[in-house]
C-alpha cells in the first residue's frame, strides 16, 4: 500500500483525517487488494486487464466488503481514466444524463476516457439500465456496475450480453487476518490485541473488509476516553453487538441458505439442517417463513412416506405464533430435525407435477355418467349414476376394473410410491388392488 507517512493516517491524532479507517486503507494500486486471487493472481482475468492497460465494461457481483468500488477505482487510476460514480440507491435519469454530458465533455477536453462506476446497478429499472447501452456500444464510457444480487436475475440480458461478469468472494479469514495487521501496523499501532479478542473481530466481519475495519473503529471510539491500550475479548464483546452476521433478508445469500437447509433436509442430514436453521435465525430470517419453508419440504420432500411430517410441522409452525421468538424456535429445530431424520419421498410431488403438466394440456374431458351424481328423476332418468358400484358394497370395499376417468381417457401412472417408509405399505397396497383388477378383466 501507497502510503504519505504514517503519521498522515494517525487515527489518534487530533489533526487525523476525518475519512473512515476503511477509506483511509483503501488499496492504492493492484497489489494492495488482499483477496479475490480468483481474478487478481497471475494470469487471472483482472490482473491481465490491469496488466493490458485496456479497460472493459464489467459487473462486479459479490457480498459487501469484498473490493468492488475499490477495484473501479484502481481501474481509473490505472488507466487514467476519468472515474464517474453514480449510486443506484440515489440516482436517477437526470444523474445519468449528467454523467454522459460529463463524460463527452472531458473526452472533448482532455481525451481522456471516463469509467461509469454504478453502485447497487441491481436497484436500477430496466429503462435506467438500457439509458446506458448506447454510450457503451459508442465507446464513450466503460461500464462497471457493482452489485451483491445475481446479474442474471437483476441486470437486464441487453446490458448483461456487453459486460463481463467477475464474481467477488468472502474474504477468508486468513485474508482478514492480513487487513488486520495492516490496519494496527499502519495505524492502530497503540491498541494491542488478545488473539481471542482478534478472532472474535475476525468472526464478527464475517467475510467483510469494510465491516472488519469499521469494528476496528467502534472498538478505539469505545475505548479511547479510558486509555485502554490492551483490547480483550471480554471488551469486544461489550463494545460490539452480536448482530453483526452477514445475511440480507431479500438477496442472495438469503435464498443460498434457504437452499441449503431445504437441501439439508433432502439429505438427511440432521445436523446440518439444524446448522442452517440456526444461521438464519442468527442472521434475522423472519422464522415463520422458515416454517413455511419446513412446511413445503414436507409435502415436497417426505409426502406419503411419513404424513406426520405435514401435521407436525404446521403444529410447530402454530407453536412459534403462539410462543414467538426465542421460546417457539425450539419447535422450528424440532421441526426439523424431524424432517430431515424422515423417510424421504418426492412421489406425491411428481405425480402432482404430471397430473398438472397433463391438464394443462389436455382437452376439457367430460365426467363419465356412472360418476355423476344423480340427485332428480330427470337425471336418474337419462343415465347419471345409473352403472356406479358403490365400493363400500365390493368385497374388500373395493369395485375391482372400475373406471375413474374420463371416457376414452389415455392410461396414465401419475403416483408411483416409494419402497421407503409408509408409502412401502402402500405400494403393496396399490399393486394389490391392480391385481384384483386383472381377475376382474378375466371374468369379464
Amino acid at each position: 500500500m501507497q502510503t504519505s507517512s504514517v503519521s498522515d493516517l494517525d487515527l489518534f491524532s487530533i489533526n487525523a483525517p476525518k475519512a473512515p479507517l476503511a477509506e483511509l486503507l483503501r488499496p492504492r494500486q493492484p497489489s494492495d487488494v488482499i483477496g479475490q486471487n480468483h481474478l487478481l493472481g497471475a494470469g487471472k482475468p483482472l490482473r491481465l486487464a490491469f496488466e493490458s492497460g485496456k479497460p472493459h465494461s464489467m459487473i462486479l457481483w459479490g457480498p459487501p466488503g469484498t473490493g468492488k468500488t475499490t477495484l473501479a477505482r484502481l481501474m481509473s487510476t490505472e488507466f487514467d481514466c476519468e472515474f464517474i460514480a453514480l449510486s443506484a440507491v440515489l440516482s436517477g435519469v437526470k444523474d445519468i444524463r449528467n454523467a454522459i454530458e460529463q463524460a463527452q465533455l472531458v473526452l472533448q477536453q482532455s481525451g481522456r476516457h471516463t469509467i461509469l462506476f454504478v453502485d447497487e446497478v441491481h436497484r436500477f429499472n430496466k429503462s435506467q439500465q438500457d439509458a446506458f447501452l448506447p454510450y457503451v456500444e459508442q465507446g464513450l464510457i466503460t461500464f462497471i456496475g457493482a452489485t451483491t444480487e445475481n446479474p442474471s436475475f437483476e441486470i437486464n440480458n441487453a446490458l448483461l450480453s456487453r459486460v463481463q461478469v467477475y464474481i467477488l468472494n468472502a474474504l477468508s479469514e486468513q485474508e482478514l487476518s492480513r487487513l488486520f495487521e495492516r490496519a494496527q501496523n499502519l495505524i492502530l499501532d497503540k491498541m494491542q490485541f488478545s488473539d481471542e479478542a482478534r478472532n472474535l473481530l475476525i468472526e464478527f466481519a464475517d467475510g467483510d473488509a469494510r465491516r472488519l475495519l469499521n469494528l476496528l473503529e467502534q472498538i478505539h471510539t469505545a475505548v479511547r476516553t479510558e486509555s485502554i491500550t490492551q483490547i480483550s475479548k471480554d471488551i469486544v464483546l461489550n463494545t460490539l453487538s452480536r448482530n453483526a452476521r452477514s445475511f440480507d433478508k431479500g438477496g442472495d445469500e438469503f435464498y443460498d441458505q434457504i437452499s441449503a437447509l431445504h437441501k439439508s433436509v433432502r439429505g438427511s442430514s440432521p445436523d446440518a439442517a439444524l446448522y442452517w436453521l440456526c444461521r438464519m435465525l442468527d442472521g434475522g430470517a423472519d422464522a415463520l417463513y422458515i416454517g413455511r419453508r419446513l412446511i413445503r419440504m414436507a409435502a415436497e420432500d417426505i409426502g406419503l412416506a411419513d404424513p406426520r411430517a405435514l401435521r407436525l410441522t404446521l403444529d410447530a409452525c402454530e407453536t412459534y405464533e403462539r410462543l414467538g421468538s426465542p421460546e417457539g424456535e425450539l419447535a422450528l429445530a424440532q421441526a426439523t430435525l424431524y424432517l430431515a431424520c424422515a423417510p424421504k419421498s418426492n412421489a406425491a410431488y411428481l405425480a402432482y407435477k404430471k397430473a398438472r403438466s397433463l391438464v394443462a394440456q389436455d382437452k376439457s374431458r367430460r365426467v363419465p355418467l356412472h360418476l355423476r351424481n344423480a340427485p332428480t328423476k330427470l337425471m336418474q332418468d337419462i343415465g347419471y349414476g345409473n352403472t356406479y358400484r358403490y365400493a363400500h358394497d365390493c368385497p374388500e370395499a373395493y369395485a375391482a376394473d372400475e373406471n375413474y376417468f374420463p371416457d376414452e381417457m389415455p392410461e396414465v401412472n401419475f403416483y408411483q410410491p416409494t419402497a421407503f417408509g409408509l408409502e412401502q405399505k402402500i405400494q403393496e397396497k396399490l399393486a394389490h388392488l391392480r391385481n384384483l383388477d386383472k381377475q376382474a378383466k378375466r371374468k369379464l
